[in-house]
């Protein structure tokens, strides 16, 4: 199958969300959603999610699911307000529980904090297939980035999350707590395993020395030119990713991004019900 995928780029977290369509069908799918966020002034806006619904709304789309890769650390999950708009189910990687541990514990997030998964509509095991209309959908665990991190392949279209980059940018960073080198490459080796002209689309994208964004790559394209893994051996990707990850700032976003996706985009509250965002002083 070839679906057709749509791509609504973020220029605020240089975040690309897709909109998977059902060849066969009205039925779609929305991987990866941003909620817009001014962190400075404590605001939340909604320009980008509600593009995607005039987008589903527009073509006569229906909404059957709402796709996390993984839990973000650089941009908010907008996955329940479009579900709240129009329908779907939100999905992640079944590993989402051993994030949820490691950072419930460095926001001192309380016991009425659940950390099974629950908040989310339904977790995907490696291998485990789930249907967009008459479209099969394959969940492959890829992590690295971060232990809940999965590739979702759709006919010839897969979506990578942060585990690849466009062939220019290389590879995700592996230092966040449960991030990992080895199983960073491991898990690009494959995604690189996969037919060749299986397209590939990127979460992120940054114009690396300056040419335009792009998000649409095929894995032939990544086997030959991928600047972090043509040529390198595991053990030498392993040094180079390492040395890298050092050099590297935190996401902006990091702290907002994952209290609210941890709890698929829900935003956390205080005792008293309100909207509520924690930064713990030298936690990460």
């Amino acid at each position: 199958m070839h679906p057709q995928v749509d791509s609504f780029f973020d220029p605020a977290t240089n975040t690309i969300s897709h909109v998977l369509r059902d060849p066969g069908s009205t039925a779609c799918a929305i991987i990866d959603s941003v909620m817009d966020i001014d962190y400075a002034a404590g605001r939340i806006t909604t320009a980008h999610a509600d593009q995607l619904i005039a987008h589903i709304r527009d073509n006569g789309l229906q909404l059957e699911w709402l796709i996390e890769t993984h839990v973000h650390a650089d941009h908010l999950s907008a996955a329940p307000y479009i579900q709240n708009a129009l329908g779907g189910k939100i999905g992640i990687g079944a590993q989402i529980t051993v994030v949820q541990e490691v950072f419930g514990k460095i926001f001192n997030e309380g016991t009425e904090f659940q950390r099974d998964g629950s908040q989310f509509d339904a977790l995907f095991q490696d291998g485990d297939t789930y249907q967009v209309g008459t479209l099969s959908v394959l969940a492959m665990h890829t992590p690295g980035h971060t232990p809940a991190c999965m590739t979702h392949v759709a006919g010839d279209a897969a979506f990578v999350g942060d585990t690849l980059f466009m062939p220019d940018g290389g590879s995700a960073r592996a230092d966040f707590p449960g991030g990992d080198a080895g199983a960073l490459y491991d898990s690009m080796q494959r995604i690189l395993a996969l037919p060749g002209d299986t397209r590939l689309f990127m979460c992120h994208d940054y114009g690396p020395n300056g040419r335009d964004i792009k998000w649409e790559t095929t894995v032939a394209e990544e086997r030959a030119h991928n600047i972090h893994l043509a040529g390198r051996t595991r053990a030498e990707f392993i040094a180079m990713r390492e040395a890298r990850d050092k050099t590297l700032a935190m996401p902006k976003l990091i702290l907002p991004s994952l209290q609210v996706n941890m709890r698929a985009g829900e935003i956390p509250k205080d005792a008293s019900g309100r909207p509520m965002l924690k930064v713990p002083v030298n936690g990460l």
